[in-house]
């Protein structure tokens, strides 16, 4: 029996994907024939519903649904570096989705290795995700086939509910829903209806983690953003992990209006979408971090950080997370946190984060003269 994984999310696509691999990749019409299709959902944070998608995972016929949190692990080797690295899409948005794909794929090749799958499938086959996760699970592994039953099973929105319907799927929201939406520990990313104009405002119901500047509170807030060794760890004096923290400074932030961006992204094969991105937490942090660095460092070597951090951006875009181009940055990155000791305070007020003052603990690296 050919036993295949699946990056499963819940959701309508990945949900329908389980009947249909078993189906398609069996070794013929018998039921004893049908492919074995072993469900994998990785918690990066946001996965309301985790114990209801197990449960419709299995009442589809996966023979298993591991469910692996990963949460720590994304906060303290992803985030965090890419945090150190300064690595923003033209210097705005954090990245959110694109950073937690090489754990999704590392996790899910994991689970394939553990359960000697011949085969890896996952949903989200059309556009730039399907394309740099393509991209992220050959370079983890290349013994395996790589199935996208999006690119495969040519069914128009209409078809895939009519198809999920005589299977008993039902999952919100239906196809044909205008944004796609990807979240974790680090944000939102929504990718816009194309039909939408570009040249219209975001609708405001679209954002859950902020609040509109406009409506913030009357009264600014002030946080003081302690770094050791480039690692933040306080806020106002209180120590934190930087998952805890992360989730501190959204709920602080996001009321004040702070963190979002709006920009065009260009996929891979040249066309451009619209996305929106709320991220509180990465705007605070990549705020305090970068004003740290203007603090200690000499320009030169700013420069260079700078540089450095867009075409760590651009490997994470394109899938290129598992490079030797990736773990050169890293290198250099940690070679300079080493000097980034120090309290950045930031003042926020309705939608507006600007920096209050700055106390550093190591001492200036000052350019030859």
């Amino acid at each position: 029996m050919k036993r295949l994984v699946l990056a499963y999310s819940g959701g309508l696509e990945t949900s329908a994907a389980i009947p249909w691999l078993a189906e398609h990749y069996g070794e013929g019409n018998a039921p004893d024939d049908r492919a074995e299709v072993i469900a994998v959902m990785v918690d990066v944070g946001r996965k309301p519903g985790l114990v209801e998608a197990r449960a419709r995972a299995l009442a589809l016929g996966a023979t298993r649904c591991h469910v692996v949190d990963v949460r720590e692990e994304f906060a303290r080797d992803y985030v965090l570096p890419t945090l150190q690295a300064g690595a923003f899409s033209d210097d705005r948005s954090p990245l959110p989705s694109a950073l937690a794909r090489p754990l999704i794929a590392r996790k899910i090749v994991d689970v394939a290795r553990m359960e000697h799958a011949t085969g890896i499938a996952y949903g989200g086959g059309r556009g730039y995700d399907g394309a740099s996760l393509d991209v992220l699970i050959r370079s983890a592994d290349t013994s395996f086939e790589l199935i996208a039953p999006a690119r495969l099973w040519r069914m128009s929105p209409a078809t895939l509910l009519a198809y999920a319907e005589s299977h008993g799927i039902s999952v919100v929201p239906p196809p044909g829903s205008p944004h796609q939406i990807a979240a974790n520990v680090w944000g939102r990313s929504i990718a816009l209806d194309p039909a939408q104009d570009p040249w219209s405002d975001v609708p405001e119901d679209i954002f859950e983690l902020t609040r509109a500047a406009e409506g913030g509170p009357d009264q600014p807030a002030y946080l003081d953003i302690e770094f050791e060794r480039g690692v933040p760890t306080r806020v106002n004096g209180i120590e934190m992990l930087l998952l805890e923290m992360i989730e501190s400074l959204e709920t602080i932030a996001g009321a004040h209006g702070i963190g979002r961006t709006d920009t065009i992204v260009s996929r891979p094969d040249g066309t451009k979408y619209r996305e929106v991105c709320e991220a509180p937490a990465a705007v605070i942090l990549a705020t305090a971090h970068r004003e740290l660095e203007q603090l200690l460092l000499p320009a030169d070597l700013i420069r260079l950080i700078h540089r450095a951090g867009r075409t760590y951006a651009d490997l994470i875009q394109s899938g290129r997370w598992f490079s030797e181009t990736r773990e050169a940055l890293d290198a250099f990155t940690r070679s300079v946190q080493a000097h980034l000791s120090g309290t950045i305070r930031l003042r926020l007020f309705k939608g507006e984060c600007r920096v209050a003052g700055r106390a550093a603990r190591a001492a200036v690296i000052n350019t030859p003269s």
